[in-house]
C-alpha cells in the first residue's frame, strides 16, 4: 500500500512512525508546504519521497490530511478529485462540522473516512513525532455511514494496528464535547500563560518559582497558534458556551475567595475533585488496551 501523508508534523509524523513501525505500507510520501519541514521529514526517514500534493494524492491508496483545519478545508475537494476510485482519505482534524460540510456533495464523499486521534503534545514540527503516540489513545470516527465500507474498514483497521481504540459519533457531538474537553483546556493553558507573563516580569522569578503543578497547567501554551486558532475559530459556537460556564465557575470561585468564605471554596474544590474519579477510569481503561495490544 502507497500512503501520502500531507503535513509532516508531529500528528502526520507520528502516523508515518507508527506505519513504517508495523510495515503498514510499502512505501510512504510526504506532503508539506513549508520546504524546511519536508526536507526534515525525508532526512529523517519520516517519509520515503517527497511530492507536490496533487502528484502525491494521484499515486496513493490511502490519504491522511494531517494539516491544521482551516487548511484541510481548503485542499480536501481537490484532493478527492484526484484520488483513484479506490482510495481512501482520511483526515485527522480536531473539529469536524466544517470539514464534514465542506464535501458533503462531493461524488467521491464516500472514500473519505472523517477521523480526529485524540493524540497530541504541545510540541510540534516534523522532529516532533513520536513513535508512540498513538498507542493506547482514543480515535473518533464521524458519520461512518457516509463512507464507503472498504474506506471505512481500512481506516479502523489502521487506528486498530497503531493501538488505537474507536468511538463513533456524528460531527455536532464531537465538536461539542471537544469544546469542553479540550478546546477549553487549551485556553486556560494560554490565558494562563499570559496572566503570569503580564504580572510577573522577572523571568528568572518564573523560572525559579515555577513548580511541577505550574509546568503540568501551562504546558499547552506552548501548542502551535497555527493550529489552535483555526480550531477556536471552528468551533466558536460551542466553544463559546463552554467559555460562559469556565467564568461563570471563576466568578463563583472568585466570590468565595474575597468573601474569605472558606467553606464554599473548600465545597467547589470537592465537586471539582470528581474528575479524579472519571480520570481514574479512563487511564485504567487506557493501560488496558494498551496490555491488550502488547
Amino acid at each position: 500500500m502507497i500512503v501520502a501523508i500531507i503535513g509532516l508534523g508531529l500528528i502526520g509524523g507520528s502516523f508515518a512512525i507508527s506505519i513504517r513501525k508495523r510495515g503498514l505500507a510499502g512505501r510512504i510520501i510526504g506532503v508539506d508546504r513549508d520546504e524546511k519541514n519536508a526536507e526534515t521529514a525525508l532526512n529523517i526517514g519520516l517519509v520515503d519521497d517527497i511530492f507536490d500534493l496533487y502528484d502525491a494524492v494521484t499515486a496513493a491508496d490511502l490519504v491522511i490530511v494531517a494539516v491544521p483545519v482551516d487548511q484541510t478545508k481548503v485542499i480536501l475537494t481537490g484532493v478527492l478529485d484526484r484520488i483513484s476510485n479506490m482510495a481512501t482519505v482520511m483526515d485527522t482534524g480536531s473539529t469536524k462540522q466544517g470539514i464534514c460540510a465542506s464535501v458533503s456533495d462531493h461524488n467521491k464523499r464516500k472514500r473519505f473516512v472523517a477521523t480526529h486521534p485524540i493524540a497530541g503534545t504541545e510540541n510540534f514540527g516534523p522532529l516532533a513525532a513520536i513513535s508512540n503516540l498513538y498507542n493506547g489513545k482514543l480515535s473518533i470516527i464521524c458519520d461512518r455511514e457516509k463512507s464507503a465500507d472498504d474506506a471505512l474498514e481500512i481506516v479502523q483497521q489502521l487506528y486498530k494496528s497503531i493501538g488505537m481504540n474507536i468511538v463513533y459519533m456524528n460531527p455536532e457531538e464531537h465538536d461539542l464535547h471537544s469544546a469542553y474537553v479540550s478546546h477549553l483546556s487549551h485556553i486556560s493553558s494560554f490565558m494562563l500563560g499570559l496572566t503570569v507573563l503580564e504580572i510577573e516580569k522577572n523571568e528568572k522569578t518564573i523560572f525559579e518559582l515555577a513548580g511541577s503543578g505550574f509546568a503540568s497547567t501551562v504546558r499547552l501554551a506552548k501548542s502551535s497558534p497555527e493550529m489552535w486558532t483555526p480550531i477556536f475559530e471552528q468551533n466558536s459556537h460551542y466553544l463559546l458556551n463552554a467559555l460562559d460556564t469556565y467564568i461563570d465557575k471563576l466568578k463563583i470561585f472568585r466570590e468565595a475567595i474575597e468573601k474569605k468564605d472558606t467553606v464554599k471554596l473548600t465545597s467547589l474544590m470537592r465537586q471539582a475533585n470528581d474528575i479524579r474519579r472519571i480520570l481514574d477510569g479512563k487511564k485504567l481503561s487506557e493501560e488496558k488496551l494498551i496490555t491488550n495490544r502488547d
